[in-house]
């Protein structure tokens, strides 16, 4: 009898395992414990996807504290799984905490010494970055896969929205911003068109949620996990029309990317080739469907010039892929001369923490991620967040390629979204710090077990 496990309350149980009839009532109520753990962690899934909604539509009079709507739910599942003795343990989330805590110490001693600020850049690394281990360890692989679901239902209003946001005019309601801002809430596009931001607070948001909606898009194709195919098949035109539609240079690179992982597992097992030949025809036949549509002609039209004059500007591809991501990091370690040793403190790099330091919205420190924690929180303390970062991902990584190696595809595609943004990701804004939580979660989850229906070969 084949054993596949499950990890259920931070303890390894065997599917033929036995409970004990007078351990019936702990078990019990130890399961209610987790469920409502899990359903913690959906809320906070939903609120990062619609707390810009509330903050544009809803509440717009509550922006500012909605900004920080998911940091009390934070809170609330770290304290329950603490209580409760499932609190993960690693040593990638001990060191972060420390450094948190000196961080907190040496921002109200050496830094800027404003109380509300550090603590708004504390949070980044005592209360988010905790949460994507306990995500993992609540959540196993058949929660996952029913966030990629969730996902492809949610993708096909979201680029409907996309799409009415793209072709209206700043002052339209779809358009409002946070708080109600009639100035609209697009970032400038191409040809007097704008990059729409869906139900987020801004355009980066749009583009992380379909990122993610295009790593499971590739796997339930591949895969063999059970999903309503006409579903899979809107989901896959709601990715495709959103790369035009969104005027995102870096959802198009995402894509890329999520293909070249996908790639690299055909060629491990390449009877898997069959399968996304079945996706690449209904791609493609889509993409013509679509091109013969004028919404379509004419998003795509302005997408091409938004790269185009990017990439003059920029120098080509090095200029708009790689100097992107890989030139901000040299730039944190090469220019830390005149930067105090414990930097300026948390929180100041933040647009959240200039506004209530200066009273304007801007880059204090440093747009680029590494370069605002050197800045922050000096050289010594903000390497060693950075090499915490790339640790995990190292660590993703080499679990993730061993699942691969055994025909277990979800983790190994999902990692692609997550070397994207948890590395160098911009943890400063809510929304992107939001999804490297998510993505980080969900990959330590998607290691935990195998679904029911697709047991690794």
């Amino acid at each position: 009898m084949e054993s596949y496990k499950y990890n259920t309350l931070n303890r390894e149980v065997s599917s033929w395992e036995e409970i004990p009839m007078d351990n019936t009532a702990i078990h019990v109520k130890e399961e209610k414990s987790l469920k409502a753990l899990k359903t913690g962690i959906w809320l906070y899934f939903f609120l990062l996807i619609f707390e810009g909604a509330l903050r544009k539509w809803g509440l717009p009079g509550l922006s500012a504290p909605l900004l920080v709507v998911r940091d009390p739910l934070a809170i609330w599942l770290i304290y329950s799984s603490w209580k409760k003795d499932i609190f993960p343990s690693s040593i990638y989330l001990q060191i972060m905490i420390i450094i948190g805590i000196i961080g907190m110490g040496t921002t109200l001693i050496f830094g800027h010494q404003n109380l509300a600020v550090a603590l708004f850049g504390t949070r980044i690394l005592l209360l988010h970055f905790p949460l994507m281990f306990i995500i993992g360890e609540v959540f196993d692989r058949e929660d996952v896969v029913k966030v990629g679901k969730v996902l492809l239902w949610l993708s096909i209003p979201l680029v409907i929205l996309t799409a009415l946001q793209f072709y209206s005019p700043q002052s339209a309601w779809v358009n409002r911003g946070v708080g109600g801002d009639m100035e609209g809430s697009g970032f400038s596009g191409a040809m007097g068109y704008f990059r729409p931001s869906g139900t987020f607070s801004f355009t980066s948001g749009n583009s992380l949620f379909f990122n993610l909606v295009a790593c499971f898009v590739l796997y339930f194709w591949v895969s063999s996990t059970k999903v309503n195919r006409v579903l899979l098949l809107l989901g896959t035109v709601a990715v495709l029309a959103s790369v035009p539609l969104s005027i995102s240079r870096y959802l198009f690179f995402a894509i890329g990317v999520a293909l070249v992982f996908t790639f690299l597992a055909i060629s491990r097992k390449p009877e898997y080739l069959s399968k996304l030949l079945g996706a690449v025809i209904i791609t493609v036949l889509s993409v013509g469907i679509l091109a013969q549509t004028a919404f379509f002609q004419t998003a795509t039209e302005a997408f091409t010039a938004r790269f185009e004059t990017a990439s003059k500007i920029e120098g080509g591809l090095s200029g708009s892929l790689l100097d992107r991501y890989f030139g901000g990091m040299f730039t944190a370690i090469t220019e830390t001369n005149n930067l105090p040793f414990f930097g300026y403190g948390l929180g100041m790099g933040t647009n959240a923490g200039s506004a209530m330091l200066t009273g304007d919205r801007a880059f204090l420190i440093a747009e680029d991620e590494w370069a605002r924690l050197v800045g922050e929180m000096g050289f010594l303390l903000g390497m060693a967040v950075i090499v915490v970062r790339l640790g995990f991902c190292l660590y993703l990584t080499i679990n993730s390629y061993k699942r691969l190696k055994i025909g277990d595809l979800l983790p190994w595609l999902l990692l692609s979204f997550a070397l994207l943004i948890i590395p160098q990701g911009q943890w400063a804004q809510p929304t992107s710090l939001g999804f490297s939580t998510l993505i980080g979660g969900l990959v330590l989850a998607s290691l935990n077990s195998f679904s029911s229906d697709e047991k690794p070969s």
